[in-house]
């Protein structure tokens, strides 16, 4: 069962901690009316979750143990039940999720979109109002664009690490400012070089978000300047459109962007040689590969900085049998058949790279030289499936439930698309 109206949920995340808290208190988000929760995951290698919950003013304070020894377990069993019970409450007419520094949206989103609780997935009982993501302005291009483990720097951002998080740093902060609504600038830029760099690279990663100076943050303005077309908590499928709300693909202060698409299907190993180039003045690629060696299978590719995922992305639609064609998402079909080859089905690549450093030209040709060649081209399909295929084993962590959501906050998403993720670095 759900409510017919739903409670408005606003998410703020980022890991500048005390920029993030300072949105948090904004006069609009502690009056009456308003319940905020957070998970404080600074003592996760403790083992201990702390949940803060303020419900008009009131708060309180539980000590959670970690769950599975996994921290998306311990925070979905704990927080989407309470997000179902608060939004029953008549008296509280919006909630305000402060997420850890640790989190990223996407995965919440994805969650209470799809993992059930009790009868209905909590979506139906919340409604995403935004998700503002808070960027600080000196060290965030740094942050997005490295290849430091969080493991390593985590700490110094108060950000609690359990032992199997493999995600960098700027895989991190690069999912949390994607998949914002609206983003808040902590700081000011060193100089004004850096300054349009910055505002470069998130014209193009979230182009659909408004921007304002914490300093002059009024909340209710900042979401009602959050366009119609905005996800609100929408989780994009690893077939739907990559570029979200039109970014411009003009070069600016450097800054560009980069539309890879090909009919043919790539040589393994020489895909695999080539990666390096997304790996290196790159701030994000994401996209969908056609491996000459896995013909019936779509891979997704994703990397943030130096960080970069392999995972399986679903059947291309092509090796589908009639029954399974039809259950697949109709505007998939739709699009499918309208760029159908006559051999290769919707099997194609299509990958997009935002470079702030790197050469687009030098991408281009990297990958254009990983496809097949004429003479590879024609050996035929028997003869591809036998390259050797560096990206052909593919690991499962332990708390993997795919009947209900990914396998933890850093590959939550994968679940959608058939199977977990692999790392390559």
């Amino acid at each position: 069962m759900s409510q017919a109206v739903r409670t408005p949920l606003v998410i703020v995340c980022g890991i500048a901690r005390e920029a993030v808290r300072a949105v948090v208190h904004q006069r609009e988000f502690r009056g009456r009316g308003t319940a905020v929760i957070h998970h404080d995951l600074s003592a996760v290698g403790e083992g201990i979750v702390r949940r803060r919950l303020c419900v008009h003013g009131c708060s309180q304070e539980s000590v959670l143990e970690l769950a599975h020894c996994c921290v998306s377990c311990t925070v979905r069993e704990d927080l989407l039940p309470l997000l179902v019970e608060l939004a029953a409450r008549p008296s509280v007419e919006r909630i305000v999720l402060h997420l850890d520094p640790s989190l990223e949206p996407e995965a919440i989103c994805w969650e209470l979109q799809h993992v059930v609780v009790g009868e209905a997935v909590a979506a139906e009982w919340v409604a995403v109002e935004g998700v503002l993501t808070v960027v600080s302005h000196a060290e965030w291009l740094d942050q997005a664009t490295g290849d430091q483990p969080l493991a390593e720097v985590g700490p110094r951002h108060g950000i609690g690490i359990v032992g199997d998080d493999e995600r960098t740093l700027a895989q991190l902060v690069v999912g949390q400012a994607e998949f914002a609504d609206a983003i808040v600038l902590a700081g000011a830029a060193p100089d004004a070089w850096r300054a349009a760099r910055t505002s470069a690279v998130l014209d193009r990663l979230a182009p659909l978000a408004p921007r304002v100076p914490l300093a002059e943050l009024n909340v209710e303005h900042l979401l009602a300047a959050i366009p119609t077309s905005a996800r609100r908590g929408v989780v994009d499928g690893a077939h739907d459109p990559l570029l979200r709300g039109q970014p411009p693909f003009d070069a600016d202060a450097g800054v560009s962007l980069v539309l890879f698409e090909d009919r043919r299907p790539f040589h393994p190993e020489r895909l695999h040689e080539a990666i390096d180039v997304l790996l290196d003045g790159v701030v994000r690629t994401k996209g969908r590969l056609w491996l000459a060696s896995q013909p019936d299978t779509a891979l997704w590719l994703e990397s943030a900085g130096g960080g970069l995922r392999v995972g399986h992305a679903g059947p291309w639609l092509a090796a589908l049998d009639d029954e399974a064609w039809m259950e697949q998402d109709p505007q998939r079909r739709a699009m499918a058949a309208v760029r159908w080859d006559a051999e290769f089905g919707d099997r194609a690549q299509e990958i997009v790279v935002l470079a702030h450093r790197a050469s687009p030209e030098d991408i281009e040709a990297a990958l254009r030289g990983a496809l097949l060649t004429d003479a590879e081209l024609v050996a035929g399909w028997d003869s591809w499936r036998q390259l050797t295929d560096p990206f052909g084993g593919w690991h499962t962590d332990p708390c993997v439930d795919t009947d209900t959501a990914g396998d933890s906050y850093v590959d939550s998403r994968n679940a959608e698309y058939g199977g977990p993720n692999r790392i390559e670095e």
